[in-house]
């Protein structure tokens, strides 16, 4: 084998680049002289991906997708947040300012409540609305889902719709607006929006915020800060199929290191 793009390198090799590359915040470059010194203190005789290959084969990746680990149906959590993309000259903007607009992607994600673990994500454009994509996050569930639990961009009919269509026995729990009024079927077959509106005017909206379990959402927003704290909050690819495996490696590497080790909070007082 060479060095350089006349070497094959095995999916495993590609994907440990790319998370050393997420994990460190490193170059390309960097990762490659990282991977080389580890190596060499390693005293192994191996070939090391040159930073184009990585970048290269990142177009077309296969992440492997996340197993909810839970012991039974999932609770989703569902939440969306906006990712920096990092150009060429993101350099000279730090160092000399600019009044340039930032380009952004919106991360979709969804959480397991019980581990934490982000068990789905897409990644769109700034402007996509966030109900539009329940049903792609739906579709990286593989097992039963218990309840999806969303803020309120997720109050929409089709929303309910969606998710009673992949997981009839899930629960819909999304504060309806402050506008929102019974549909016709309230009184005899109530749909879940209904008894949401039902139960806030019978304990009001913080007495049904408890009682849903609407608030374990926002284990989800600490979901978001913990991979922009470990793992950045800005995308180095240039292209959509880069940063797409850009975020999955992301959350591969966020989820081992949840596997490894969860803090459990105990309340003292």
């Amino acid at each position: 084998m060479t060095r350089g793009g006349q070497a094959h390198y095995s999916a495993l090799a590609i994907r440990t680049a790319l998370t050393l590359r997420a994990v460190f915040r490193l170059a390309l470059r960097q990762t490659e002289g990282l991977i080389g010194s580890i190596l060499q203190l390693l005293g192994l005789d191996l070939a090391v991906p040159d930073h184009s290959t990585p970048s290269r084969r990142a177009e077309t990746l296969e992440v492997p997708k996340p197993c909810p680990s839970s012991r039974g149906p999932v609770h989703l959590l569902v939440d969306s947040t906006g990712l920096r993309l990092c150009g060429p000259g993101e350099w000279l903007i730090e160092k000399h300012g600019t009044r340039r607009r930032r380009s952004w992607r919106k991360l979709h994600i969804g959480v397991d409540a019980e581990t934490g673990q982000i068990l789905a994500s897409a990644l769109t454009p700034h402007a996509i609305e966030d109900g539009t994509q329940v049903e792609p996050l739906l579709d990286h569930i593989p097992g039963p889902l218990a309840s999806f639990v969303g803020d309120g961009a997720y109050d929409q009919s089709g929303i309910y719709g969606t998710v009673t269509q992949h997981h009839p026995a899930a629960e819909v729990i999304v504060p309806p607006r402050a506008t929102a009024v019974p549909s016709n079927m309230a009184e005899g077959t109530p749909s879940d929006r209904d008894q949401h509106l039902q139960s806030i005017a019978k304990h009001g909206r913080m007495g049904w915020l408890k009682r849903s379990g609407y608030t374990r959402r926002a284990l989800v927003e600490t979901a978001i800060s913990r991979l922009k704290r470990v793992i950045g909050d800005a995308r180095r690819s240039r292209t959509d199929g880069r940063r797409a495996t850009e975020v999955a490696i992301a959350i591969s590497a966020l989820n081992r290191m949840l596997e490894l080790g969860r803090p459990e909070p105990v309340r003292v007082a």
